[in-house]
């Protein structure tokens, strides 16, 4: 059901640099456009498994360490304990990241898999999005190498037993420059191996190239510094030289460029005005469709697509229903980091849903940083407005630095109002990343990475808080501190309410900041805190957050048309109950008494500690 109400012109503060304040008289964005987003009744729960890195208990973490001084875990290591807790935390899916083969320094020659040259690889244990060859996995995760297949496939029925889905990585952009598959299926060519060499663009060319040159390892890389490897000379012998993965048309790319990969090539010449040849399918549609099929039928449930907008959206239109022909419900996520790109992969690419990094992320981040203002995030969902519920939101990656570390917040406390934010603001996904829940800090230095405040994607290394929780397999936290044990809670119940609450899952969505500003509510401090109303049917929920290190005492005004909307009367008592701590007190209130802006001392009044959230539900 539709609502309409008064739009009335309020101030609010609008994003400017920091610093810099900048008022501008905008319309309230509470407007009847609000309830025309078209939500499924299931709100996605997605934790980012790092499988490299999640079951290794190891803690010598010696920089550049090899696979057996630092250690490595297992797809083994994910077992039932770790999946149970991972599900009653209230996930949905697992995303497991560095699934694939991809190019590393450690040699399994023994076991038929060609060696990868040092110098044309990043850190010890290589980035996972090197990918070395399409149909295999990562040796490094199996416990008996030769049965490595059988052991992913294990974990995946482990993993569906669980109630839980599974996610992998599709890198459709770029390859390791020693890409070949030894495990492709008979009959299936492999990438280039029929392509023109001589040309430096053909439409059923798999890569680019550069004739008449070779490639140029970059001159100021040192594979492990000063540590040394049987490969390691400066050389890597390539002619003709490949285009670099980030179009690049280099033989001799930068350091800081992704040299270790190369680009593939989907039918657009990028050195030709980016003209398109999709008339007849480029081979390399065809075999990355292939390659989608092939994981489809290992069970997997679904594709984080690396990159996806360096990959023509004709492409991801033409495959994507192919796929979900082959299974109804298997999901695609594309990483993606243009917000005026963000309809079309949408609306022309068929993604269901798409990476929200320079949107809410970037916003919430700025916040918990004092650097921006809580009401810059009414900014962020008014511009994505009607596709909200399409976007993946989240706070920690593996691409980025963790909350606790002192490149982002310094400590995990300060990710609770912002977390609480990102997971129940709209009715989209929200990720949690491995380690974030007990406030993973990404300390020391591991290797190619630098301390970064990042958990290493390149090297071998433990992960100290997180070992806490895996208790060597036991999956139960012995040994974690009481204020790590109560973050981890925190997630869980908020994870929980994200999946079971009707309002949060499809529900729409009243902004209470505008009002509350305009009207100079008591205590209101635009600042640092946030609220807001989610509601559907019968399910209501009002969210409150402090951002700030200090306690707040404030009222919270809900204006007559927001009760209208929650289909209520903006009058008679209603009562607030917390769904992330059952044993606190409900609140009643008179709504007569919230909803008179012309009354500074009217609101639920609300005592807010530092750091904050809290979402109730309304009856």
């Amino acid at each position: 059901m539709r609502h309409a109400w008064i739009v009335p012109i309020v101030l609010l503060l609008v994003q400017c640099s920091p610093g810099e304040k900048k008022e501008q008289t905008m319309l309230d964005p509470n407007d009847e456009n609000l309830l025309k987003e078209q939500v499924t009744d299931h709100k996605i729960t997605v934790y980012q498994i790092f499988t490299r890195l999640f079951g290794n208990t190891t803690s010598k973490n010696k920089p550049y360490g090899t696979r057996d001084e630092n250690g490595v875990g297992k797809f083994k290591d994910i077992n039932d304990a770790a999946l149970e807790a991972i599900r009653d935390m209230g996930i949905t899916h697992v995303w497991y990241t560095g699934v694939i083969e991809h190019a590393t320094m450690t040699d399994y020659s023994q076991f038929g898999i060609k060696p990868d040259d040092a110098d044309v690889v990043k850190g010890r244990a290589g980035s996972p999005y090197a990918i070395k060859d399409y149909y295999d996995v990562n040796p490094d995760l199996a416990e008996d190498v030769p049965n490595r297949m059988r052991e992913f496939e294990a974990l995946v029925q482990r993993t569906h037993a669980k109630g839980l889905k599974v996610l992998v990585d599709f890198v459709p952009n770029h390859v390791a420059r020693q890409y070949h598959s030894d495990a492709k299926p008979d009959g299936v060519k492999d990438l280039g191996e029929t392509d023109d060499r001589g040309k430096s663009f053909a439409p059923n060319n798999n890569f680019y190239y550069l004739p008449g040159t070779s490639f140029v390892v970059p001159r100021e890389y040192q594979p492990l510094e000063d540590l040394p490897h049987p490969t390691k000379d400066g050389k890597f012998d390539e002619t003709p030289a490949k285009v670099t993965g980030n179009d690049q048309f280099t033989n001799a790319p930068g350091i800081n460029e992704w040299f270790e990969t190369v680009k593939l090539n989907y039918g657009v010449d990028i050195q030709n005005n980016r003209t398109n040849h999709f008339d007849p399918v480029p081979d390399t549609w065809n075999k990355m469709r292939d390659i989608l099929l092939y994981w489809t039928g290992k069970g997997v449930d679904g594709f984080r697509c690396d990159m996806a907008e360096m990959v023509p959206v004709e492409f991801w239109g033409w495959v994507i229903p192919q796929i979900q022909t082959a299974k109804k419900d298997i999901v695609f996520i594309a990483e993606i980091y243009n917000p005026s790109a963000y309809r079309t992969y949408i609306e022309a690419g068929k993604f269901d849903y798409l990476y929200d990094k320079v949107g809410l992320y970037d916003t919430v981040r700025s916040v918990m940083q004092g650097q921006g203002e809580a009401n810059f995030i009414t900014n962020n969902w008014k511009q994505t407005q009607g596709i909200n519920s399409r976007l993946l939101r989240f706070l920690e990656n593996h691409d980025e630095q963790r909350i606790a570390s002192k490149f982002f917040a310094g400590d995990a406390r300060k990710g609770i109002p912002g977390m609480t934010v990102t997971a129940t603001l709209n009715s989209g996904p929200v990720m949690v990343y491995f380690g974030q829940e007990v406030g993973e800090p990404a300390l020391g230095k591991e290797g190619f990475s630098g301390d970064d405040g990042r958990t290493t994607i390149f090297d071998y290394w433990g992960v100290p808080v997180f070992q806490l929780w895996v208790n060597f397999g036991f999956h139960n936290g012995v040994g974690m501190t009481e204020d790590m044990k109560a973050l981890r809670q925190f997630y869980a119940r908020l994870l929980n309410v994200c999946r079971e609450n009707e309002a949060i899952r499809k529900g729409g969505l009243y902004d209470l900041q505008a009002f509350n500003v305009q009207s100079r509510t008591a205590g209101y401090d635009g600042r640092h805190l946030y609220s807001y109303l989610r509601f559907s049917g019968d399910s209501r929920v009002l969210v409150v957050v402090n951002f700030d290190t200090q306690a707040k005492e404030a009222n919270i005004r809900i204006p007559a048309n927001a009760f209208a909307a929650m289909g209520l009367r903006p009058e008679g008592t209603y009562r607030l109950g917390n769904l992330l701590d059952e044993r606190s007190r409900t609140i009643d209130f008179d709504a007569a008494q919230v909803v008179d802006a012309g009354n500074a001392t009217s609101g639920i009044p609300f005592s807010l500690p530092p750091l904050s959230a809290y979402v109730f539900s309304l009856k």
